[in-house]
């Protein structure tokens, strides 16, 4: 009988193999942190080292930072439909890969595999495909989507608000 800290993700029929370090995603590229240093990601369900992280600072913040608003301009430009349908790629390819999802989700932060599986990714990938909805009736002259406070809850929501 495998015992808890005998379970690594990979083994005993989990769907999905992880490296033993992660850079920052910036700009389209991996990149190493600025400092050169890590963090170790102890998962709760054994309590060992699921892999390293980037202890990034305030230098790969601002690479980020510079990354994004080169974005923005192009993004800027991208019509409604165009941002719909790449809302909803999103959407699809998390659906297609939701228990490798649900299952690293599950290691990451020791929540049940019936709660990722279930409730957090499927709403997760809910909320694209309502934003996807948003932009393509956008298109078709909806009111703008806004954000506003509701009065019964601390949570900030969307609403359609002429």
């Amino acid at each position: 009988m495998a015992t808890v800290t005998a379970l690594r993700p990979g083994t005993y029929g989990f769907p999905v193999s992880i490296r033993k370090q992660y850079q920052n995603f910036i700009g389209g590229e991996w990149t190493k942190p600025a400092s050169g240093t890590y963090f170790e990601n102890v998962t709760p369900v054994t309590g060992q080292v699921l892999c390293e992280i980037p202890r990034s600072n305030a230098a790969d913040i601002d690479k980020a930072l510079d990354a994004a608003h080169a974005a923005k301009t192009e993004w800027g430009k991208t019509s409604p439909t165009a941002r719909a349908r790449i809302l909803e790629q999103i959407a699809q390819r998390m659906e297609d890969n939701l228990e490798m999802l649900a299952t690293i989700e599950t290691w990451d932060n020791g929540k049940p595999i019936r709660e990722t599986l279930a409730a957090d990714l499927p709403l997760a990938i809910d909320h694209f495909r309502y934003f996807a909805g948003a932009f393509a009736r956008r298109k078709a002259g909806s009111p703008r989507l806004t954000r506003r406070r509701w009065p019964t809850t601390t949570m900030s929501r969307w609403a359609w608000w002429g």
